[in-house]
């Protein structure tokens, strides 16, 4: 059985029962992650005594009667309450089915979330499961000293070095978050990331405000001046911490500021008893310069994968055709879905 939860009371509830629930699965980020133009639902499937949990933004395609789906920007997939062995997938891919196309649902994309297990073998079966890069995590219930015997010799020089010129604080002060969002799209417009970084005030508003989840302001002070270098918003939810957006003051670069934090960061969580600090891949999840600076503070890292499924091949293959000249479906490795890759209604945003 298919139910549709659009209910913050009933979402939520549902949640509470999970054990691997992180913050881009709760009602409040999608709500805070969709355009005007786009539904957030969560898709309950019932069997027996096991449920699970599909969040989803549906969108809506220009000049058409028809839509597709997609996960929030981070991680996300399905969930699971009670899995066994003897789940009948089939029945859960046949009342997806019904659902998708009583939607008008015709395509359907998921960034599946490396630390909850059983999505891959769940969705596989529909549409595919492709490897997409992989995360850097750092395991905090090993002990804070082992966890800095992972640290490479420079970056261990470099926190000893800021430690001696900088203070990391917490703080929810109105003024700090200003400074933090100045910061932050300072540092996008010098990496000249996509317009859809560039978050409203409103963004960082309510991610700090909400209450399905901890969003912490971490900023790095420099003694001397006192003045804020930089800053990192950090979200916790049940045992996860997750390294959300971050910025800098290029005139401080020396002093390592956004590495001193994620340092105190990870202290922090190990003594509050959380299990991950997940600090997420590379630009487009490639092993590019932002990969290499997080896998300076671990070995540890885990797979990032995406699901992709086309529900209705002709009304997919004529959208492409429409918007791209062609009915080619693309590979494994390309954007999906293809009709959108020209930017239509759709906020896709990189891992």
């Amino acid at each position: 059985m298919i139910e549709v939860i659009e209910n913050k009371k009933e979402w939520n509830k549902e949640l509470e029962l999970l054990k691997d629930v992180d913050f881009y699965h709760t009602y409040d980020y999608h709500h805070l992650s969709k355009n005007s133009n786009e539904s957030a639902v969560l898709i309950k499937y019932t069997d027996g005594s096991t449920s699970l949990f599909l969040p989803l933004l549906i969108r809506d395609i220009d000049n058409s009667i028809y839509k597709d789906a997609t996960s929030v920007y981070g991680y996300s997939g399905v969930l699971s309450l009670n899995m066994s062995d003897k789940f009948k997938t089939e029945e859960f891919y046949k009342e997806l089915n019904v659902f998708f196309n009583d939607y008008k649902i015709i395509s359907v994309f998921s960034r599946l979330h490396p630390f909850v297990n059983h999505q891959e073998a769940i969705l596989s079966g529909l549409g595919t499961v492709a490897n997409l890069g992989k995360v850097v995590y750092i395991d905090l219930t090993d002990t804070i000293e082992n966890q800095r015997k992972m640290f490479n010799k420079r970056m261990k020089s470099y926190l000893n070095a800021s430690r001696k010129s900088c203070t990391v604080i917490e703080s929810k002060l109105e003024n700090h978050l200003q400074t933090f969002i100045k910061l932050y799209h300072e540092n996008m417009k010098r990496v000249d990331a996509d317009t859809n970084y560039f978050f409203e005030d409103s963004y960082f508003h309510q991610l700090l405000t909400s209450t399905d989840f901890s969003t912490k302001l971490y900023l790095c002070s420099h003694n001397e001046t006192q003045q804020i270098i930089g800053g990192a918003l950090f979200i916790e939810k049940g045992g996860m911490v997750q390294y959300h957006l971050s910025g800098y003051d290029e005139d401080y670069h020396d002093l390592n500021a956004i590495k001193l934090i994620i340092d105190e960061v990870r202290i922090r969580s190990t003594q509050n008893n959380f299990i991950f600090l997940n600090l997420g891949g590379g630009r487009g999840s490639k092993e590019d310069s932002l990969f290499t600076f997080k896998k300076c503070f671990s070995k540890n890292t885990k797979q990032f994968k995406i699901w992709k499924y086309i529900v209705n091949e002709e009304v997919y293959g004529a959208l492409v055709q429409k918007y791209l000249g062609s009915s080619l479906m693309t590979e494994s490795n390309e954007f999906f879905p293809a009709y959108r890759v020209k930017g239509i209604s759709s906020k896709q945003q990189l891992h």
